[in-house]
């Protein structure tokens, strides 16, 4: 059963905003449906803000001591706290303090797990939505409980940086084809199973589950930090004030680099209702940024975009999107399970045979690693969260 329009939209911000601005067309039987404007959007501009049907911090975020709402993904920890953390210095004071979000005042656990939140509001959501049923009271911290199993058992698959990048997608894969699955399968059933959700447990409804969120997923990050450094760009300062303030970011940057490497936010991921009609383009028309320091996720115009067009995001980051286009659709077809048909790749199809050294590369490293992708496991996958 087709979504209705108000379905696609009813977890956005601004509902009426966004209806006024954008509407969701089927396309074809191949791309499926698109998000297409309805009114002409400048550049810079944010096209909607929107909520996650169901968002998640990855594992391993606890076991490196990233602290972060279990609702909202929000930083629990102060930016100061945070620098201290991750340059490995505990005396450090930052300046303009006053300028951190964070609300330690405000933050609650729960009473029976003691999962923490940033606010009541969130801990309330949580429990409405899902907390009750996943919260493990004191047994918390029992390695045999079956959610905490299912955890280990992820873990133990999905190594840090846990992100949405192509090398989580190649160790989702992999873990298909080494037969891990059934394994996750029957320890997710241990834990979740109810009769009336019976469909998900079957081996088919786990693949198609398994496939959905590794195609729809989106990459959450969420910095206390970074929130503060963009506050402080804002500031108005002397040059000589700026100048020191900026050094300061610059050597503290540095000093983190040196002691944590480039693991800087909490990061989870989330199912984005509206953004997973959003088809790909290797010259995108938006993207998605989430700079309220928690799960809402922000689409903004990277170009303008006129009335009736369509409104395309990239799959890919910035760096990927310079290789050759064969590089692009390989990326593409292994991890997204379609070949791309943007005006950039149809421009470049006499291309589909050249790569770069760089290139030949990075694929002689996947290959190594993952030798069998979706299409030969034939994992129904489709494109949209709701068709």
């Amino acid at each position: 059963m087709a979504a209705s329009q108000d379905d696609m939209l009813s977890f956005c911000v601004d509902t009426t905003k966004v209806c006024s601005c954008v509407e969701v067309r089927f396309i074809d039987k191949v791309k499926g449906k698109g998000l297409f404007a309805k009114k002409a959007i400048k550049k810079g501009d944010t096209i909607f803000v929107e909520r996650p049907l169901v968002s998640s911090q990855f594992l391993w975020n606890s076991q490196y001591k990233y602290k972060a709402c279990e609702y909202c993904l929000s930083a629990l920890e102060t930016a100061e706290d945070n620098a201290r953390r991750l340059s490995g210095n505990p005396g450090l004071s930052l300046p303009h303090t006053e300028l951190c979000k964070v609300r330690p005042e405000l933050h609650q656990a729960c009473p029976q797990c003691q999962v923490m939140y940033c606010s009541n509001e969130c801990r309330q959501a949580a429990a409405d939505q899902y907390h009750r049923a996943l919260c493990l009271g004191h047994s918390q911290e029992d390695p045999d409980h079956p959610v905490n199993k299912l955890k280990d058992a992820w873990r133990s698959m999905h190594y840090p940086p846990e992100t949405s990048s192509i090398m989580l997608m190649a160790r989702m894969v992999a873990t298909v084809k080494q037969g891990h699955l059934t394994l996750l399968q029957t320890l997710f059933t241990t834990a979740l199973y109810d009769d009336h959700l019976n469909m998900w447990f079957t081996p088919e409804g786990f693949r198609s589950l398994f496939a959905l969120v590794g195609t729809n997923g989106q990459g959450i990050g969420t910095s206390s930090l970074s929130q503060w450094v963009h506050a402080c760009d804002a500031l108005e300062l002397t040059s000589q004030q700026r100048e020191q303030l900026d050094s300061f970011i610059d050597q503290l940057y540095k000093d983190i680099e040196k002691e944590t490497g480039d693991f800087l936010n909490c990061e989870g991921s989330g199912l984005f209702l509206l953004q997973s009609s959003c088809n790909h383009s290797c010259i995108p028309k938006a993207e998605a940024s989430f700079p309220n320091n928690n799960f809402l996720l922000h689409l903004s115009a990277l170009s303008d975009i006129s009335p009736g067009e369509e409104i395309c995001i990239s799959y890919l980051d910035c760096c990927q999107r310079d290789r050759s286009c064969h590089s692009r659709q390989k990326i593409l077809r292994e991890n997204y399970l379609f070949v791309c048909s943007c005006p950039k790749c149809v421009s470049q199809m006499d291309e589909l045979d050249l790569t770069s050294s760089s290139d030949d590369m990075e694929e002689e490293i996947t290959d190594e690693k993952v030798t069998q992708w979706p299409e030969a496991l034939d994992l129904p996958v489709e494109k949209d969260l709701v068709t």
